[in-house]
């Protein structure tokens, strides 16, 4: 309308009043200004590293118990799985508590019982004080990673923050995968474990704290979009849910094994094993930064759908290994893809609600999954054989891939905002709508909170006195009206 006023007032030599440029009261796009730089969640990245240290170092956990406290495979799978069940028992227990309780309380109360009960459990060696400890700091485990999932999906981008986190676990124990083997003990991996939680506690300092006593926000209680406080995207989330249970479960019921299938079947000495799984993690570490790199560019339904084949056919190849070569390249290509998928649904979870409570309970139905995982190993290679093992597992992982993926593609997540387009990129619709005024709100993206919409009033805008307007003729009849 203002172009049209100034061709109109032209005619009569007169012109609208214009607000100095210096003044205008909005940019166009291509003069916004550049956006800050984006700040790495140190804290998190720490307590997620904590968290997910003990699921990292099931094989040699295990095996030093069977070895160290003479027990069976069956026994030694079972006190791992008691491990990481109690770790999921923390993650339902505390989903919908963090926001209220504060995320430094709990964050400081998880990282006290993972070094009280590894530590304990690594200074004794009496079987029911280390099944005790481990339980307690199983707890621990899951408290921390609780704390973590939950403030990291409510970050601008949870992928990235996910994907450093998983870059520093994997980075860590490869480290003790190096160390743990030339040293005797049965608890050097729980002495680890209890020692990384005691050098996280000062960075919990950072974290914010409770909500308990104070009200309640507007936007906090309407975080997920509804309203209601109700979770959004149920159908979605539990599909997500149960399909991550029977990832996990398949994908821990090897890693539990992986120890035996290297000494027993490949005919490898405990040192040799253990480079081989830091040489897997080193690979998974250069994984996790290429799902960094790529970010959104492939949608998230790719790298979890084909991850998850390539993963199934890495298990059905490291199961049946007889010797160095084979054994290291099933090991390597999985710990490879594996974090690759996980920062994708971990980051998928996330998208279903930005207060974070499905990325809780979709991770402690994974850990449910990781918990069955050590037993549902050794009971399968010891009645069938590690061939027959990764076989089954490998069929289960292909099948539990349908619904992952019809997740990825249909969930919709956060809105992207159109001033959000150059900082997170993202699907080529976002583009369109940046540029054509196509409402944000049509074009899903994750990490992007929905922002309010403000008026802005065109101050200075010209007021043309009625005799400047007239009908579109082509001349005016003199004296004429």
């Amino acid at each position: 309308m203002i172009q049209i006023a100034r061709a109109f007032s032209s005619v009569d030599g007169r012109r609208p009043p214009q607000p100095p440029f210096s003044h205008r009261p909005f940019r166009t796009p291509w003069e916004r200004p550049c956006t800050p730089p984006r700040t790495t969640p140190w804290p998190l990245v720490a307590l997620f590293t904590a968290g997910y240290l003990a699921p990292y170092l099931l094989p040699t956990t295990v095996g030093r118990l069977e070895r160290g406290l003479d027990l069976t495979a069956t026994q030694a799978g079972a006190v791992g799985s008691l491990l990481l069940l109690s770790s999921a028992t923390a993650g339902f227990l505390l989903a919908s508590r963090v926001e209220r309780t504060g995320a430094r309380t709990l964050a400081r109360l998880g990282l006290v019982l993972a070094a009280v009960g590894y530590g304990g459990a690594a200074l004794t060696t009496t079987v029911p004080a280390v099944v005790a400890g481990a339980v307690v700091g199983g707890f621990g485990s899951g408290t921390a990673t609780t704390v973590a999932a939950t403030r990291i999906a409510a970050e601008k981008d949870p992928h990235r923050a996910s994907t450093l986190g998983l870059l520093s676990v994997s980075a860590l124990a490869g480290a003790v995968y190096l160390t743990v083997p030339h040293l005797p003990g049965h608890g050097l991996t729980l002495a680890a474990i209890a020692l990384t939680a005691l050098a996280v506690w000062p960075l919990t300092s950072r974290l914010p704290g409770g909500t308990s006593g104070q009200p309640v926000t507007a936007q906090a209680a309407d975080a997920d979009g509804s309203g209601t406080g109700r979770l959004p995207h149920r159908r979605s989330g539990m599909v997500l849910a149960g399909a991550m249970l029977l990832w996990s479960l398949a994908q821990n019921a090897l890693w539990g094994v992986s120890g035996r299938i290297g000494v027993d079947q490949a005919q490898l000495s405990e040192p040799t094993v253990g480079v081989v799984f830091a040489v897997a993690l080193g690979a998974g570490l250069l994984g996790v930064l290429c799902a960094g790199a790529l970010g959104s560019r492939l949608g998230r339904a790719l790298p979890i759908g084909g991850g998850t084949v390539l993963i199934a056919c890495c298990i059905a190849l490291s199961a049946s290994a007889t010797g160095l070569g084979s054994f290291a390249s099933g090991e390597i290509a999985w710990n490879t893809f594996y974090p690759v998928v996980l920062s994708y649904l971990i980051g998928l979870a996330a998208s279903l609600d930005a207060r974070g409570r499905w990325a809780v309970l979709v991770g402690s139905a994974s850990s449910l999954g990781t918990a069955a995982g050590p037993l549902t190993g050794s009971v399968l290679s010891a009645q069938a054989g590690f061939p027959v093992m990764g076989a089954v597992l490998a069929v289960g992982l292909l099948l539990v891939a349908v619904p992952m993926t019809g997740v990825a593609l249909h969930a919709g997540g956060r809105a992207l905002l159109p001033g959000a387009v150059r900082r997170r990129g993202g699907h080529p619709a976002a583009l369109v709508a940046a540029t054509t005024g196509t409402p944000s709100g049509a074009v899903p993206e994750v990490g992007a909170p929905e922002q309010p919409v403000v008026e802005i009033a065109l101050d200075g805008a010209a007021v043309p006195a009625r005799g400047a307007y007239d009908t579109a003729a082509a001349t005016r009849v003199p004296g004429g009206m």
